[in-house]
Parts: C-alpha cells; sequence; structure tokens
C-alpha cells in the first residue's frame, strides 16, 4: 500500500495501469461499483404512481384484495405494508424491467384510456426513480366499482 502511495506521488506508473483512480486516470464515481434494485422497490414504485390515477379504486384481484383487508386489521402485522405491492407484479434485469397491475376501475372512467394513463404514469416513475428501462406495463382491470357498492372492507372506506 506504501509501495502504490508513493508510485502514484511519483508518477511511477503509466496511465491506465494499476488500479482505477490511479495517477493519470479518473474513474467516474458511477463506475466502481454496483447498484441493484429489488423486484419489490419497483412494486412499490408502479403501485403508487397507479394509485395516483384517478378512476383507480383499488390494486389487485378480488381474493387478493380481500386477504389483504383481513391482513390490514391485524395489529402489529408487518405484512400490512405490502397493501403497497398489492395488485403489482415487476420483473427487474439488470438494465429493464416489466410489470403486470391488476387493476379495479371506478365506474364512469373510459378504461383504455384510464390504463393508458396508468402505465404512462407508472413508466415515468418507475424510470425517473430507478433509471430503469420499463419495457411493458401489462394491464388486467379485473373489476369495475359501481357507485352505490361497498367496497370489499364493508366499511364504506375506498381501498387503495
Amino acid at each position: 500500500m506504501a509501495d502504490e502511495a508513493e508510485e502514484a506521488r511519483s508518477g511511477g506508473r503509466q496511465s491506465g495501469e494499476g488500479r482505477a483512480g490511479s495517477a493519470g486516470r479518473h474513474v467516474a464515481p458511477g463506475d466502481r461499483g454496483r447498484t441493484t434494485i429489488a423486484d419489490g422497490v419497483v412494486e412499490k414504485i408502479a403501485g403508487l404512481a397507479a394509485r395516483d390515477v384517478p378512476g383507480v379504486h383499488a390494486m389487485g384481484g378480488g381474493m387478493a384484495r380481500t386477504l389483504g383487508a383481513v391482513r390490514d386489521r391485524v395489529p402489529g402485522d408487518s405484512r400490512s405494508r405490502s397493501s403497497v405491492t398489492r395488485g403489482v407484479k415487476a420483473e427487474v434485469g439488470e438494465v429493464q424491467c416489466a410489470l403486470d397491475l391488476d387493476l379495479v376501475v371506478d365506474y364512469g372512467f373510459a378504461i383504455a384510456d384510464l390504463a393508458s394513463e396508468v402505465r404512462q404514469s407508472v413508466i415515468a416513475a418507475v424510470e425517473r426513480m430507478t433509471g430503469l428501462e420499463v419495457v411493458e406495463v401489462n394491464i388486467a382491470v379485473d373489476d369495475v366499482k359501481l357507485p352505490d357498492e361497498e367496497d370489499e372492507e364493508g366499511d364504506g372506506r375506498t381501498i387503495r
């Protein structure tokens, strides 16, 4: 180590020799390690971005929403935070990702337009926050929330 420091001070190494960052060569900070992004991180980002679109009533299929509503009521259950990712599945690679979303839409919204808005919102959020290229966002509309229907939880609250 002392020999390397002495060589760097005296210019003993030629440009390009030895470790990154040695004399005569600058290495960008982004080239000094690797960043990995877990599927769950992308799922949370996508879930929040989708829920922000007006007309998205809830995420997830019927059974997932029912089980999630029951789990959310259990005090101290750390899995209740998973409601953010309910209805979202991500496959993350090194530079790209693909997403599958399950939605319940509010009655009166044009489903094709809503799906397009959700897709745009999710792609923008995921690409901005992660730097990953979103190659596809598949959307399945599982249900339509009618104005006079009670929510899955049965207490009139909107499931988000």
